[in-house]
C-alpha cells in the first residue's frame, strides 16, 4: 500500500472539524498552501510539520507515516487525571486481550 501523506492531513484536519482556511490561519500560511500539502502538490518545511503536529496532536512521524500509532497528549492533566486515564487504557487493552 502506498502511503498518501496527502490524505493523512485532510484526515487529521477533518478529525478537529477544521477547513483549510482555518489550519491555515492557525499555521500563519495560506488557504492555497494546506491545499497543496493535502493534494500532495507541496510538502511542508520541517518548521510548518512540526507546527502541524502540534496543531494536531500528533507526532510528525505519524504525519510523516512512519508511526501508525496515535499519541494522546496529556499535559495539563492533575496527576489523579493522569491516573484516572492510565487505569482506563489499561482497562481498554485488557479487554482487547
Amino acid at each position: 500500500m502506498v502511503y498518501d501523506f496527502g490524505y493523512r492531513l485532510r484526515e487529521l484536519r477533518l478529525s478537529k472539524q477544521m477547513t483549510q482556511a482555518q489550519v491555515a490561519k492557525r499555521l500563519n500560511l495560506s488557504k492555497t498552501t494546506i491545499s497543496g500539502y493535502e493534494n500532495n502538490i507541496k510538502t511542508p518545511s520541517i518548521d510548518v510539520l512540526v507546527r502541524l503536529a502540534n496543531l494536531y496532536g500528533v507526532t510528525s512521524d505519524y504525519i510523516l507515516g512512519i508511526e501508525k500509532k496515535k499519541v494522546l497528549v496529556i499535559d495539563g492533566l492533575t496527576e489523579n487525571e493522569e491516573r484516572i486515564l492510565k487505569a482506563l487504557i489499561n482497562e481498554f487493552h485488557q479487554q482487547i486481550m
